[in-house]
């Protein structure tokens, strides 16, 4: 067991690990085996100063940002509402939520940017932000719903006789008692827009329009292949996700079997 383990391990640390090595390496060496001999900053300097890239880190923490917080107060209130509320169309719109996570990202592309083209969001951050909203809300929805099914119902009683509203018993009682659910929320709303690159692709146009996962590309396409200055940015860019993942993780595994169990 220790020993598959190790091996899956290995596996798994491996390419990140030479990506690191590789962004120090000059370009001369990107595809050397051999560990690093000459030392350097040069593809890190390089992508900072001479790209787009403080553009693209600007762009991707507009858009990243907004996708989160509505991602996670919009995935909360539905959860919350088809947990402790019976109202007609309930059970469609959950599988309506469902039925959409079904669809490959090729195939709704043109349908997107058919909406999107109508709306005048082509290009535009707010277009990216509603069209990663219809990847993470589906579902964070259904995961907080198992979520709030945990949370004892007694509590939400308990506000209503001390005068809360429905929405005030939601906020006041029950968010503080779902800080693990909301924080998977957030993490996957969060991935859902930093790491993702074909709707960034396919939607923002011009250097200095791209997000960090559409950027990265501009290195290594049909007519450069700059690996240096791709390795170098890639580390920078999972920077964040790996500081992010480090303040969620704790509430990562209550978070996502939450709904495993009932109270």
């Amino acid at each position: 067991m220790h020993t598959t383990l190790l091996i899956a391990a290995a596996v798994a640390v491996l390419p990140p690990l030479w990506l690191l090595i590789t962004s120090f390496k000059p370009k001369s060496e990107a595809f050397s085996t051999a560990v690093v001999k000459n030392f350097t900053l040069g593809n890190y300097e390089h992508v900072v100063n001479d790209t787009e890239f403080l553009s693209w880190v600007g762009n991707s923490l507009f858009v990243v940002g907004l996708t989160t917080v509505i991602g996670v107060f919009i995935s909360a209130t539905t959860g919350y509402a088809v947990s402790r509320f019976r109202f007609p169309g309930m059970r469609p719109l959950m599988w309506l939520l469902l039925i959409t996570q079904m669809f490959p990202v090729a195939v709704l592309i043109v349908p997107l940017y058919n909406l999107l083209a109508g709306f005048g969001l082509l290009n535009q951050p707010m277009g990216l932000v509603l069209t990663y909203l219809t990847i993470a809300v589906p579902f964070s929805a259904w995961m907080m719903k198992g979520y709030f099914d945990t949370i004892p119902v007694e509590i939400d009683e308990a506000g209503r006789v001390d005068g809360l509203n429905p929405f005030g018993t939601f906020w006041r009682l029950v968010v503080p008692l779902a800080k693990p659910g909301l924080a998977v929320t957030g993490f996957y709303s969060f991935i859902t827009g930093w790491a993702e690159v074909a709707y960034a692709s396919a939607f923002m146009t011009g250097e200095e329009n791209l997000t960090l996962a559409g950027g990265l590309q501009t290195f290594v396409n049909q007519y450069t292949s700059d690996w240096g200055s791709l390795t170098a940015a890639a580390v920078i860019v999972a920077v964040p996700a790996a500081v992010i993942f480090g303040f969620v993780q704790r509430h990562l595994v209550s978070g996502l079997t939450a709904g495993a169990t009932k109270s």
